[in-house]
């Protein structure tokens, strides 16, 4: 497994989709993942402490675990199928592990609340994760999650997610200076 933090939340200017880009630890590799807006508001909240009058999903999921004496470890992002990436809420309950299937971006939402290490497995990393100055045309599989499209229509429906990691601006991360 891979360690890796939330490196930013992105949204394309074009169609108001919403990416979380997880950073692997030890080098410059990144994972983007689509996720919807509710997931990114609440991933943001949870990286800026911000507080909220009334608990959110995450936040009341949270709280049932810890109630019920449970103790959140680690999530990881553990599979890529069919353009769709698979977690799991890794947890210890009764000094019992048991693990949880999650979509990530909740499983990352949770992560945040509570503190915990996020991993994401080596054959998804090797799979989807870019690296700045990585051109999408030269291997389409290691920045992107999606197969090479076969048809021009698969091809157009593709697009944005190609002109997105394109734009990036990836220059300067990890510059403690921010």
């Amino acid at each position: 497994m891979v360690e890796v933090t939330v490196e930013s939340i992105r949204v394309s200017l074009v169609t108001q989709h919403r990416m979380v880009v997880l950073k692997e630890m030890t080098s410059d590799r990144y994972l983007p993942i689509w996720i919807g807006a509710y997931e990114a508001d609440a991933i943001t909240l949870g990286l800026q402490g911000v507080a909220v009058a009334r608990p959110l999903t995450h936040d009341l999921l949270k709280s049932v675990i810890e109630e019920v004496g449970g103790r959140i470890t680690h999530i990881v992002v553990n599979d890529l199928r069919d353009e769709t990436y698979f977690a799991r809420i890794v947890m210890e309950v009764n000094g019992q592990s048991t693990e949880i299937d999650s979509r990530p971006s909740d499983a990352i939402a949770l992560a945040v609340r509570v503190h915990v290490p996020i991993y994401v497995a080596e054959s998804v990393m090797d799979r989807a994760a870019v690296a700045p100055g990585e051109e999408l045309e030269a291997e389409p599989e290691a920045t992107s999650s999606l197969p090479k499209p076969t048809s021009q229509e698969e091809e157009d429906r593709l697009s944005v997610f190609k002109d997105f990691v394109e734009g990036l601006d990836m220059e300067g991360l990890g510059d403690d200076e921010d």
